[in-house]
């Protein structure tokens, strides 16, 4: 069994905190890769501003390129709107992939709301990253989408600042730097395309 992480988002931008999270993950569940899906339309945040699709993989090639580990996929990307992870995993299910799908302990309690939560529990394990000082994730509800949905929870604890993409945008806005925020190579990017000016 090829053991796969699945760290899916906007990525707009990247930052250390996605690359943090994915090697966490992917170090304690003993993990064989990572894709990194940026998603096409979420369908929670469907009049929500951002980057073009070409610079937010771009921007996650450079992030990653330099972990053998991590690999960038266009499958959200190349499919069409809105973005649906079951939809997602349903495409990426084979029977030779154990897949985790990496998501942060704040958006555990929202995954009740999202399509087909309970097929998103059978299709993958739940890989949840908990920030540094954060209180544990609460599982129970997840019990109501699927018998046994506590045991296809993993949490990893990892270390870090709390970073956002939100947070970069708002800082190349205001001229604030972001040096040590997201690699050097994304910020270069960023400069060079003069993203989140406006």
């Amino acid at each position: 069994m090829t053991r796969i992480g699945l760290l899916g988002g906007t990525f707009d931008p990247p930052h250390y905190g996605h690359l943090v999270a994915a090697q966490e993950v992917a170090w304690h569940l003993r993990l064989d890769r990572v894709l990194f899906l940026p998603a096409g339309q979420n369908p929670l945040k469907r009049d929500a501003p951002g980057s073009a699709a070409h610079d937010r993989c771009e921007m996650v090639r450079l992030a990653i390129a330099d972990n053998a580990l991590f690999e960038l996929s266009r499958l959200d990307l190349d499919r069409p709107p809105p973005s649906y992870t079951a939809d997602l995993l349903r495409a990426l299910q084979a029977p030779d992939r154990d897949l985790f799908f990496i998501i942060g302990g704040d958006i555990l309690p929202e995954l009740p709301r999202w399509r087909e939560p309970g097929e998103i529990l059978r299709l993958a394990r739940l890989a949840v990253v908990n920030r540094p000082g954060a209180p544990p994730p609460e599982r129970k509800a997840l019990e109501a989408l699927q018998a046994g949905a506590r045991d296809r929870v993993h949490v990893v604890d990892i270390p870090g600042a709390a970073i956002s993409s939100r947070e970069l945008r708002h800082r190349v806005r205001s001229g604030i730097p972001i040096r040590y925020l997201t690699p050097p190579a994304v910020e270069r990017y960023i400069v060079e395309r003069r993203l989140y000016l406006t």
